[in-house]
């Protein structure tokens, strides 16, 4: 609207430009001017503050098989899900707790365009924050191997110690399990 605001009516201007192909809406009040936006580059923008996590991250970086097609985002403190679609895809928020929010996330730079993104570590730390609760160091060996289907390899490459010093962050038993599966299995 502030860039607009020369014209006399700034929202019929808005509207004009939409149904033309000059703006595409993210979401209620936010536009993008450029169609072939990556939208990983716009999930920051279209609900915040946030940064690309869970399982989208864990496919970004080669560590699950599957390819995803949603942006899934961390929030924290939203006390809600939130789900938006657009031209430019599919865009999850999800909260993970404060105090493990802000540690393993990175900002990255593509065609002008930044955006936070989680570290393979962080987002396999969000992710299994969001699944059912284990019991055993056994039960989350087959989470990670069997449901999440992360493979061997994949995994060897993963910073122990930065799983270490976020995990106890989360107070999450699925956390906890990999923490000490983690310490019985350090390399």
């Amino acid at each position: 609207m502030d860039q607009l605001s020369r014209y006399s009516d700034p929202a019929g201007k808005i509207l004009r430009m939409k149904r033309c192909g000059e703006l595409y809406p993210l979401t209620r009040g936010i536009y993008e001017t450029n169609g072939n936006a990556p939208g990983y580059c716009l999930a920051g923008a279209i609900f915040g503050p946030s940064y690309l996590s869970f399982e989208y991250v864990l496919s970004f970086y080669g560590l699950i098989p599957e390819a995803v097609y949603t942006y899934a985002s961390a929030t924290f403190s939203k006390k809600k899900q939130k789900e938006v679609k657009n031209h430019f895809g599919r865009f999850t928020y999800r909260d993970v707790p404060p105090d493990a929010y802000p540690f393993g996330v990175v900002f990255r730079k593509e065609n002008g365009y930044i955006y936070r993104i989680a570290t393979p570590e962080k987002a396999l730390c969000d992710k299994l924050y969001t699944m059912p609760p284990v019991t055993s160091q056994r039960e989350i060996e087959r989470m990670l191997f069997e449901d999440l289907r992360i493979g061997s390899e994949e995994f060897e490459r993963l910073s122990t110690d930065s799983i270490l010093q976020i995990g106890d962050r989360y107070r999450s038993n699925n956390l906890k399990y990999l923490m000490k599966y983690l310490r019985r299995n350090m390399r």
